[in-house]
Formats: C-alpha cells, structure tokens, sequence
C-alpha cells in the first residue's frame, strides 16, 4: 500500500487583507463622504472602475490597443435601459438589480460579433479596426432612432417593480450600494481570470505569440476569447450606468468615451492590475471636480498625460510599486526630501503656467466679463502687462527648481537602488 502524502497551503494574509479593505472602503465610503454629490461619484466611480479593469484586460494584459471599447459599455447600456423598460412596463419578469447582467450578457454578445473581425488582427491593424468598428456604432447610433432613441436617447425609471426588503433603488444611496456589490465582484472576478489558464496565456501572446504558436495555441483564439469576456464586463458597467443615470444617449458609444477609458487607464497604470482601478477614480474627478474647476480642464488633463508618458510611462500604479520596493528595504526615509522638493518647486511651476492659462482662456470665453479674474484667490489682470510678467517669472522660477531638485533625486535614485542591488546580491549570497 503506498503512502499519501499531503500538502497544505498557507492562507495568502495579504491578499486577503487588501480585498478585506477594498470590501470596507466600498461599504465604509458612502457613509463618510455623505453629500448628493458624493454620492453620485462615489457610484460613478465603481462604474468607471469596471469599465476601466475590463478595457485593461484588452490593453494591460493582452496588448491589444482598442480605440472603441466604449462601444461595449455603450451597447450594454442601451440593451439594459431597454431591459428596464420592459419591467417597468410589465412585459419582462425580472428583478432591477439583475439588470446590469443584461447589459454584460449584451457586451458579450456584440463582442462575439465584433471580435470575430477585429481579433483576426493584432498591433495597429486591430486598433485600426477597432476605431473604424467604434466610428460605425457612432454612426448608428444617430442612424436608428428606434433602438438608440436620436440625440435625445432613451429614459427609463429604475424604480420599478415591487421593493425587495424595502429596496426602491429610488434613493441613490440603494443605488451606489448595487453598484459596489458589482463591483467587488466584477473586480475579484478579472483579478480571478488573471490567475487562470486562459489569462496566464493572454499574458504570453501579448510578450511573445510567436513561440505561443510553436507550442500549438492560437494567438487569435486566445485574443478572441479575452475580448468576448472583456466585453462581458464592459456590458455590466453600461448596464449599471443606465441604472444609475437612468438615461442613455449617443455620447456613451463616441470616441470621446473610449479615448477616456484609454488614457486613464494609461494614467492609473496598464501594467498593473490596480491601475486601472486608480484610473477609473481619477477619470470621475476630471469629468466631475475639474471640469467644474476650470473651463481648461482638458488642456491640464492633456498636460498631465504628457508628463506621465515622458517621466512615468508606466503610471501612478509603477510609481506606488517603486517606492514600495524601496521602503522594504528600509530606504525611503532618504528621499522624502528630494521628494518634497520636487512636489514644492513642482506646485509653483504648475501654479504660473495654470495663472497664464487661465488668462487665455478668460480672454477668449470671458471677456465679456470684464478683465479681471480671480486665480488661486489671486487676483488677476488678463490685460496687464504685470500680471503676465508675474505669472511668468513664477512659472521660469519653479521651472528652474524643479530641475534641480529633479537632478539631485535622479543621483539620491540611483543611489538608493544600487545599494538595494547590493543588499539583494547579499542576501542571495546567504
């Protein structure tokens, strides 16, 4: 009789001590930040998160740059908010929290449809194809009216149907707590497919699909498989945005959301499968806060992107993963400093550039107004010679700094990571 043997893995504490957080923040958020306002971004963020993981899949994970993936989020929402109206109207027995399934099941099935052409294809050709899909459902959209609903969309009412326990989803505290349900799980799920078979290899076609071909698999297959799940997951944020706004219209198919979903995840990180999760944060502060902030929101979101891509192409998530590669080896102490003085001589260079933006701008949308204006609670002159020499000598001055505090960070850098090299090779040595 031979002998069994048994082995028992650890329980990973960490992991579950960060979906345990990620859990308490979703339950905990609402009941901190309480304001209406809060209320909806909090939801539009849950939705921007899955929606941003899902585009990641494509980008982060298997290399396929998309320009229309809001072409699977946009259609789940109009198949969901067209699910809603048939329960409103009695025609289809289904609960209002199961509607975004709708929506995921309707992403997927245009995803079956549209990724059979444009997976065929990889690097730029299936960009390519993927932004001529996108500009072609744009086009419909204003097109058949029938299902689109024209410029003006189609409305619905979330409040349908008997309550459950007292769930109207007319409150829209119900409403945010649907959405971090399907987030939380939409979030272990993609986390869940990165660690299967079918992930690992999307993985492999994205680094290396020559030698995946050699062993026997289908590249395409692979990518087409992904961009069907993708789309699933797509379709569940479309179908919990027209639960959450309760309207749907052409804006949700065009280029503009997709170019969105595109640079934050850029922005947050594509390399890492929380970056996406920053990003979709940061894309509802943008749309929300900073649009309402200043009329020249898109020039500093553009000017952001362009220092990202020149100084950390690999995002805010590679950033955080650096630094706390550096604090485990007890060396992060030794830059605060230079990090201070960055971000110091950083703010007063963004602060003359955005004084001189501002000016612009009031020139060419609010003369009208009269000269002046207030930036920062400074106020300005957009006419004066002085206000324009001030802001620029602001702006030459934190220029200057910045560069010098960036020069002595590269050497303090370099410094620190050749000494966690050495502490590396010694402990290997041991």
């Amino acid at each position: 009789m031979s002998a069994r043997y048994y082995s028992f893995t650890p329980y990973n504490v960490g992991r579950w001590l960060v979906w345990g957080l990620f859990a308490a923040v979703l339950v905990v958020a609402p009941l901190v930040f309480t304001s209406n306002l809060s209320l909806t971004m909090l939801s539009q963020m849950g939705i921007a998160v899955i929606a941003c993981l899902s585009f990641n899949m494509l980008l982060g994970q298997g290399g396929m740059l998309s320009f229309g993936h809001a072409v699977y989020t946009g259609l789940g929402s109009y198949v969901a908010i067209h699910a809603l109206n048939a329960v409103t109207a009695g025609k289809l027995a289904l609960p209002v929290s199961l509607v975004p399934v709708v929506g995921g099941l309707a992403g997927m099935g245009f995803a079956v449809l549209f990724g059979y052409v444009t997976t065929r294809k990889s690097g730029t050709p299936f960009a390519m194809i993927t932004l001529g899909m996108a500009e072609l459902v744009a086009a419909m959209s204003l097109m058949f009216s029938e299902f689109f609903g024209g410029e003006a969309g189609v409305a619905g009412n979330r409040v349908a149907g008997r309550p459950f326990f007292g769930i109207t989803f007319g409150p829209q505290i119900q409403v945010y707590y649907l959405i971090a349900l399907y987030t939380f799980v939409a979030v272990a799920a993609m986390y869940a497919f990165t660690r299967t078979p079918l992930g690992r290899m999307l993985n492999a076609v994205r680094d290396n699909p020559e030698r995946v071909e050699f062993i026997g698999y289908s590249t395409t297959r692979v990518r087409y498989l992904a961009f069907i799940i993708a789309g699933f997951f797509a379709g569940i944020a479309g179908g919990l945005g027209a639960i959450n706004f309760e309207i749907v219209t052409a804006e949700v198919v065009g280029a503009a959301r997709s170019g969105a979903y595109l640079l934050f995840t850029f922005l947050g990180g594509a390399t890492f499968f929380f970056g996406p999760i920053i990003g979709g944060v940061l894309m509802v502060i943008a749309f929300v806060l900073l649009s309402e902030f200043t009329k020249a929101w898109l020039l500093y979101l553009g000017l952001i992107f362009l220092f990202m891509v020149m100084y950390a192409p690999g995002g805010i998530a590679s950033l955080i993963m650096m630094n706390l590669r550096v604090a485990a080896f007890g060396r992060l102490r030794r830059l605060w400093t230079a990090y201070l003085a960055m971000g110091g001589t950083a703010l007063v260079m963004l602060a003359g550039a955005a004084a001189m933006i501002e000016m612009v701008y009031h020139l060419q949308l609010g003369a009208a107004l009269g000269p002046e204006l207030h930036f920062l609670g400074v106020p300005l002159n957009a006419t004066g010679v002085d206000s324009w020499f001030g802001s620029g000598l602001v702006l030459l001055t934190g220029l200057v700094l910045f560069e010098l505090s960036r020069r002595q960070f590269r050497r303090d850098w370099g410094e620190v990571q050749a000494e966690i090299e050495k502490e590396i090779k010694r402990r290997e040595a041991l």
